[in-house]
């Protein structure tokens, strides 16, 4: 530390027995603030995991930089402070990493000679490591005390504080009082037996909100002179000015000035936003771990984040081939949204592109400001200030946030410093979620070009088919069904289920489908047809399986065949309204032998009955029998009753409640012989 002018420094060990890092040392900070950090994994997205996993220096200059680097960090530690991680490397391979801090303020880059003491440093430290069994627990190093050669000294340091006006006190590094001033109890009201060794915030009710422990916190780590101000009961209003260095912090705190407003002693812009919109910062990292497309996204930020920050409107865009895109707005003029629809990253008159382009946030603190640089903006969009917040991932643009407000607003260097720790977070949660509607995009035409664009028309039969893919996984499924006409007479029907939710899944079942339609063309015997494509689809060996339900339909006699491979029963409906389960020998799924043989069924299907044919996901349900299932849907069939078929379709699926979250596939496929020889295809 000394020879890099370092204000704080971790030793890191990777343990021999699991790829974690374990806190072995540290200096300059107190102990709680890495209580998470004890135990890190290697392959963590942080910056002393990322410096021994790659063997090389990481460096973030202040805030802004963790933040778009490594916002996880960021979040947890919303202070300003310079970060460099370093791997120990003792010949034989990593043996950990070391990291120092800086106070805020330090150059962009290491200097070279802080750049060779950090690396000379990191090998010496390399071969003091310990082996074998390490400590419990990391060995605190006190920074050098102050220099006080005798009695004498520090009776005059005493008497020095206690002729100041106010009060003072010490802290250490964790925030306990370690020295205490006369004027400081009678200010406080409380004495040293109460308040010595003791947390300001622990001891004093009145201190006990967030607003202390956290600007001792950011004065500890960005080793920048913190204030705030606070009443103490019933109307004494005190001013705290906090003073750090590597052993502690200094307090001092007076009177407020009385000639000042009380309500404004503590005005909203020198809140710690820490105390109040960090809540909602963790409350939507949280919660982005739930979203899954790019409008879950938006409008949880919409929801969560707008208000949060008392926005009056919020725009989103994504960088899509040297273009911003609007993803998601709220409260802009419609207007002012076309204005920039689709300008290329190039341009120069927005400040959305200007943030993408230099990887910076930008602030706004008036319209006269936005208008010096950004003339006519404020106009058009009819808003005063705004934060524009780049989403940037690993180096490369996803796309910008910016939040607008309709009247002046100052964003503090607290607010500044959560907002891009924000647009870290919701860049990685922006980018996962452009990634996952891209596969949804892939699934649904997948899904489209295996099913039938629609059912031919057949005279005599009425036909309705209804497919909803699973609310869970990729959205793709396996399901299939399709109408096959066989001459002017006689027509086949097939539904089927390929076990999974994936791409796999669906190409099994392209593979079906069309292995059906051809023998059924064929002119093959329902039996045959499915023992067929049992051989096919066994030689195929794709490690999954299918059930299918194969009917064969002629229109002159009304008469079915219907052949099962493992699938649910088909559900019949009389022309009475009277519905029955039909029992079909269930044969084998398909795929799992190659000599399987199936059994065909005639059962007779007369003009107004309603022959039902589904996939499991219609009548399964957790914890409840299949049965259960196939028997409430028959009811079901009767009590829709004599509607045409779209609407018996609607009315199943409205009374199976498919329409809330669905943990699987749903086809059905309703057929109705028509006595007038009319048909139709819905």
């Amino acid at each position: 530390m000394a020879d890099t002018g370092a204000s704080a420094a971790m030793v890191y060990e990777l343990a021999p027995d699991a790829p974690v890092l374990r806190l072995m040392a540290l200096s300059g900070l107190p102990p709680p603030v890495l209580a998470p950090w004890r135990r890190i994994a290697l392959a963590a997205p942080i910056p002393v995991a990322v410096a021994a996993r790659r063997q090389c220096l990481v460096w973030a200059a202040g805030h802004q930089q963790l933040a778009r680097d490594f916002p996880r960090t960021a979040v947890a530690l919303p202070y300003d402070f310079a970060l460099g991680a370093a791997p120990l490397d003792d010949g034989s391979g990593c043996r950990g990493a070391a990291v120092l801090l800086w106070p805020a303020g330090h150059a962009p880059e290491l200097s070279p000679a802080e750049r060779a003491a950090f690396a000379g440093a990191c090998r010496r430290l390399a071969a003091l490591l310990p082996v074998g069994r390490s400590p419990d627990g990391p060995l605190v190093v006190p920074r050098p005390p102050a220099r006080i050669t005798g009695p004498d000294e520090a009776r005059a340091a005493v008497d020095f504080v206690e002729r100041l006006p106010g009060g003072g006190c010490a802290l250490d590094l964790e925030g306990r009082i370690t020295m205490l001033s006369t004027g400081a109890t009678e200010l406080l009201g409380a004495g040293p037996a109460q308040l010595l060794g003791a947390r300001p915030w622990e001891a004093l009710p009145w201190l006990g909100g967030p607003v202390f422990e956290d600007r001792c916190r950011a004065a500890v780590l960005s080793r920048r002179p913190a204030s705030f101000t606070a009443c103490r009961p019933p109307e004494q209003w005190l001013t705290f000015r906090l003073f750090p260095d590597g052993r502690g912090v200094s307090v001092w705190f007076g009177a407020a000035d009385e000639e000042q407003d009380p309500a404004a002693r503590w005005p909203a812009e020198t809140l710690p936003v820490r105390a109040t919109q960090m809540y909602h910062v963790l409350h939507l990292a949280a919660a982005l771990t739930e979203t899954v497309g790019v409008q879950d996204v938006t409008d949880l930020f919409a929801e969560q984040i707008v208000p949060a920050f008392g926005a009056q409107a919020m725009l989103m865009y994504a960088a899509e081939a040297g273009r911003l895109r609007t993803v998601g707005q709220r409260g802009y003029p419609p207007e002012a949204v076309e204005a920039f629809e689709g300008i290329p990253l190039s341009a120069a008159q927005s400040p959305a592109v200007r943030a993408l382009a230099t990887g910076e946030p930008s602030f706004f603190n008036s319209l006269e400001e936005t208008e010096r640089q950004f003339p006519g903006l404020g106009k058009l969009t009819g808003m005063a200030a705004r934060a524009v917040l780049p989403l940037i991932v690993s180096g490369r643009p996803v796309g910008c946030c910016i939040l607008a407000y309709r009247h002046p607003r100052t964003f503090t260097p607290e607010e500044r410093q959560v907002l891009t720790s924000l647009a870290g977070l919701m860049a990685q949660a922006l980018d996962r979620a452009f990634l996952y509607d891209a596969k949804q995009q892939l699934a649904h035409e997948l899904q489209a070009g295996l099913l039938p664009r629609g059912l031919p028309p057949v005279k005599g039969l009425s036909v309705a088919a209804r497919y909803l893919p699973s609310t869970r996984g990729m959205d793709i499924g396996g399901d299939f069904y399709d109408l096959i006409r066989l001459d002017e007479h006689q027509v086949a029907a097939v539904i089927g289920d390929v076990q999974g939710h994936n791409a796999a899944a669906a190409a099994l079942m392209g593979q079906a489908r069309t292995a059906v339609h051809a023998y059924a063309t064929a002119g093959a015997a329902p039996d045959e047809v499915l023992a067929r494509t049992n051989r096919l689809l066994a030689d195929l060996d794709p490690d999954l399986f299918t059930s299918c339900l194969y009917v064969h339909l002629d229109l002159r006699t009304h008469l079915a065949w219907l052949a099962s491979a493992g699938h649910p029963p088909p559900v019949l409906r009389h022309p009475d309204g009277r519905a029955d389960v039909l029992r079909v020998p269930p044969g084998m799924l398909l795929g799992v032998a190659t000599g399987t043989r199936y059994t065909a069924t005639t059962v007779a299907l007369p003009p107004g009955a309603v022959l039902a044919l589904y996939t499991d996901g219609l009548v399964e349900r957790p914890g409840a029998d299949l049965d259960d299932g196939v028997a409430a849907l028959a009811a079901d069939l009767t009590a829709a009753g004599p509607v045409d078929l779209d609407g018996v379709a609607n009315v199943l699926l409205t009374r199976r409640g498919i329409h809330a979250e669905r943990l699987d596939d749903v086809a059905l496929l309703l057929l109705s012989p028509t006595a007038d020889g009319r048909g139709d295809d819905g």
